[in-house]
């Protein structure tokens, strides 16, 4: 039986957008320089792309400021660009908050440090009860890489 990787084709859409990307500009450069290439990749691909599209945080029904993702691709995924040795907890937790605060069910974490992209996938756990449980999930995300 085949489980079932929420959003798997434009993730994957998304990540060969990347690869072609660092293929072309290489390792080694500045974080936005791979985002703003990885909006041109994504877009000539025929892909919706916001840049800083702002959501507003509220505590206690009072607007606390905004939250701005790097990138949401298709309305359906936040996409974070980075260029670290290596993906640690505070990378992960900001787009546990970024998925809460969006209401999205996917990110993906996109490292350009090395001549190999690599990615993490994770998950947002708390979406209807009726969809299907993602079986790629840890207790309260899916946090996979390459």
């Amino acid at each position: 039986m085949k489980t079932e990787i929420i959003h798997e084709e434009l993730s994957g859409a998304i990540i060969g957008a990347a690869m072609d990307v660092l293929n072309e500009l290489k390792p080694g450069l500045d974080e936005k320089l791979y985002e703003r290439a990885l909006v041109i990749e994504l877009r000539r691909r025929g892909h919706t792309v916001d840049a800083q599209r702002s959501y507003p945080v509220f505590y206690n029904s009072e607007l606390i400021g905004h939250l701005l993702p790097d990138l949401i691709v298709d309305d359906t995924v936040i996409v974070d660009p980075k260029v670290v040795s290596a993906f640690n907890e505070a990378h992960t937790a900001q787009m546990i908050g970024y998925l809460a605060i969006s209401q999205l069910d996917l990110a993906l974490l996109l490292n350009f440090k090395s001549v190999r992209l690599e990615w993490k996938r994770i998950v947002r756990q708390n979406r209807l009860e009726s969809d299907p449980p993602d079986l790629h999930a840890e207790k309260f995300l899916s946090a996979t890489s390459a």
